[in-house]
């Protein structure tokens, strides 16, 4: 890896501009064994260079002949309009290199909070992690939080700091907060050299070697550090070679290096690699995309101290009755399990899948089964079918190189799948299993939208179902209460994205108010006279009934009760003036919401021998209800429901502050890991609508919060 120093195999970037040009292929790059693939995901937040430090790794290796640029639109990670349009990552997408023999498969994803679901599939998809940060910016919230979703899975990780070609880049400064924030044992490999106050090579700490990078040559120049660059050096040295050497397997190092030994650099650069593959060492590495400053180095770190898919721990998987099938092991042989880690739709290929095979061999024109399940409660019903994969293709970007397999530990794209969504497993025909689901982040920020006209009603049912297919963190709901199409997003820009893609597939549709799903009932006693007379030749209709309502507690429903004495509403009519109560509840009686929690007791009435008849004792049973609603006072109940919000104990403050504005009382905190607290309120809907955007802005991006329906409770006057 790099820290040895460069030998020249890497090529440096040419400089992007608008008559850009890939290096085609006719084939996708193939990998014929797993110990040769590494799967790299790029994290960081939005803005720190992650697409054009993907750009610069992709030129450096010939897959593109120039580097795009974000303002014009032509990257090879950010190829959706969307992403053009807003100039960042939305999506995760995927490129392919080839470096010393090995295949990485760079996974850039979405810095944006909005977009957790694409990062999330990213780092399921890969075996270790590049972590990103600008070399002009402090380390934010966001960030802290970036690295925290890493923690989780425990990927392996190096930090890359990026734009050190910007005047006002700070390398030193951004390691200081790199520490702060991650860790002691986020520590630099590499130290800039300048020229002036450019910095024009990287020095390799344990190398003692200089890459000195200059825009007219293919490839740095390499030559042995001098005294002055070794001495200021040598702390920098020090503290490297002692945080290698603690995470050793070697227990004498420490012993021999403390005695004044000079550890032989091989032992340490081996050292160093087996940590960083283990996950328990982040070296920090210097790059500047534009320039082609690290980029060799970042390419020998990618391939020789980046985990291979086989020393990578695999999902547990099960059959489709939900028992465990063993344990899988990243092996061509095996049997095939992959997981669709992204789902797109293309106009003329119909559903192109991204999948991560974990074990076996995908090849072209096999039988499989692909099988979703876990996601109901999004409106992604649960499936299984047998289809037969006739493309099969290396993804580079959006474009796609045709492969005839794919092997255990390496990421494909499968074309006309009819029924796959994001997270399904795709396995053998005659051995079906299922993949364990990755925790998909819940959707909390409310769109409702309605198609322009009736005619387009069908296209927008169609393209939801397509985009939701795609999209495991949107959930699409139609509310039973107001009748409204609601899209659960997760966040303002997620929900611009989603309504962008439905407009591109040509439905027009509208944005308009949430509606919250109120309730109505009885504040006190009343009586209701419902009269139903009609006679106009020939059958009439008769039937007349006496009601009394009272309130009952919240929650407690609705009760019928008949009270009338002597017949005079026959017993077979009795039924009918309940289910006529029961209707008008529904429809309610003042702002056209569902009536609650009363009991209604039949008291009188009158019959005809002739006109009466169900639908007559029907109306009159919903007009009675009508009329004691006109006498008596109706209330309104809002829904309130359960929030549990996490966030960095320092807005603890702000945010408890911000749920009394929104009249919610807390109800409870507790502490939560890494200096976090855990703030329980009960909160009215109403004011939850786009919390998800305002708790955002309160925390810095850091703070999350789950909620629950509790209960309905009355609107208090100042609300309403």
């Amino acid at each position: 890896m790099s820290v040895k120093g460069t030998n020249g195999r890497g090529k440096v970037p040419g400089r992007g501009g608008s008559d850009l040009r890939r290096a085609d292929a006719s084939a996708g790059l193939q990998a014929d064994a797993p110990e040769k693939v590494r799967n790299v995901a790029l994290v960081g937040h939005s803005g720190v260079g992650k697409t054009m430090l993907v750009e610069a790794l992709l030129a450096a290796t010939g897959v593109i002949s120039r580097m795009g640029s974000i303002a014009d639109g032509n990257t090879v990670s950010d190829a959706e309009p969307s992403e053009i349009h807003q100039q960042r990552s939305v999506v995760l997408s995927v490129a392919p290199l080839v470096f010393d023999g090995i295949k990485v498969n760079l996974l850039d994803t979405p810095g944006y909070a909005d977009f957790t679901g694409e990062l999330r599939a990213g780092l399921r998809a890969a075996d270790a992690a590049l972590f990103v940060v600008s070399a002009l910016d402090d380390i934010d919230a966001a960030t802290t939080a970036l690295w925290a979703e890493c923690d989780q899975v425990g990927v392996p990780r190096a930090v890359v700091i990026s734009r050190l070609d910007h005047p006002r880049a700070n390398f030193e400064a951004t390691v200081a907060a790199c520490q702060r924030a991650f860790g002691d044992l986020v520590v630099p490999a590499h130290l800039p050299v300048r020229t002036g106050a450019a910095i024009t090579g990287l020095l390799g700490l344990l190398s003692g070697t200089v890459s000195e990078y200059d825009a007219a040559d293919a490839a740095p120049a390499v030559r042995e550090a001098n005294t002055e660059e070794l001495a200021s050096s040598e702390a920098a040295r020090g503290v490297l070679i002692e945080g290698i050497i603690s995470e050793s397997e070697d227990e004498t190092l420490m012993d021999r290096y403390l005695g004044g030994e000079e550890i032989d650099v091989d032992t340490l650069t081996s050292d160093l690699e087996t940590a960083v593959a283990r996950g328990s060492f982040f070296p920090v590495l210097a790059t500047a995309a534009e320039t082609g400053l690290g980029i060799t180095e970042l390419l020998e770190m990618l391939t020789r101290a980046f985990p291979s898919p086989v020393e990578r721990d695999l999902p547990a998987v099960t059959d489709l009755a939900g028992t465990p099938a063993g344990l899988l092991a990243c092996d061509p042989a095996g049997p095939l399990a992959g997981e669709v880690v992204r789902t797109t739709i293309d106009p003329f290929l119909g559903r192109v899948c991204l999948v991560r095979i974990f074990s076996g061999t995908l090849r072209q024109e096999s039988a499989v089964h692909v099988g979703g399940r876990g996601l109901s409660e999004r409106g992604h019903e649960e499936h299984d079918s047998d289809e037969r994969v006739t493309h099969l293709y290396s993804p580079v970007g959006s474009s796609l190189k045709p492969v005839p397999y794919c092997i255990a530990g390496d990421i494909c794209a499968i074309a006309k799948l009819a029924n796959a969504e994001t997270g399904d497993t795709v396995s053998a025909k005659e051995n079906p299993l299922l993949v364990e689901s990755w925790d998909m982040p819940e959707p909390l920020m409310p769109v409702a939208i309605e198609a322009a006209s009736r005619s387009d009603e069908d296209a927008l049912a169609k393209s939801l179902g397509k985009v939701a297919a795609g999209d495991p963190t949107l959930r699409v709901e139609r509310n039973s209460e107001t009748h409204q199409l609601i899209l659960w997003c997760m966040g303002e820009a997620h929900g611009e994205v989603v309504l962008d893609r439905l407009r591109d597939q040509g439905v027009k549709l509208a944005t308009v108010p949430v509606v919250t799903p109120l309730r109505e009932t009885f504040a006190g006693p009343a009586t209701g006279h419902g009269r139903h007379v009609k006679q106009s030749g020939g059958h009439g209709q008769y039937a007349i009934c006496d009601i009394e309502v009272e309130p009952l507690e919240r929650g407690a429903g609705f009760e019928f009760v008949d009270k009338t004495v002597g017949g005079v509403v026959p017993g077979h009519y009795i039924p009918s003036v309940e289910k006529g109560v029961r209707a008008q509840m529904q429809k309610g009686v003042s702002a056209g919401f569902p009536v609650v929690d009363i009991r209604v007791t039949l008291v009188g009435g009158k019959a005809h021998s002739v006109d009466s008849s169900d639908a007559a004792f029907q109306a009159a049973g919903a007009l009675a209800l009508r009329e004691a609603a006109a006498a008596g006072r109706i209330q309104l109940l809002e829904p309130v429901s359960s929030v549990a919000i996490t966030t960095p104990d320092e807005y603890v403050g702000p945010v408890m502050s911000d749920l009394s504005s929104r009249r919610g009382r807390v109800t409870g905190t507790t502490s939560a890991s890494g200096e976090r607290t855990e703030v329980v309120a009960e909160v009215p809907d109403g004011e939850l609508l786009r919390y998800a955007i305002q708790l955002r802005a309160l925390t810095a991006g850091t703070g999350r919060f789950r909620r629950s329906y509790l209960r309905h409770e009355p609107v208090p006057a100042s609300a309403s």
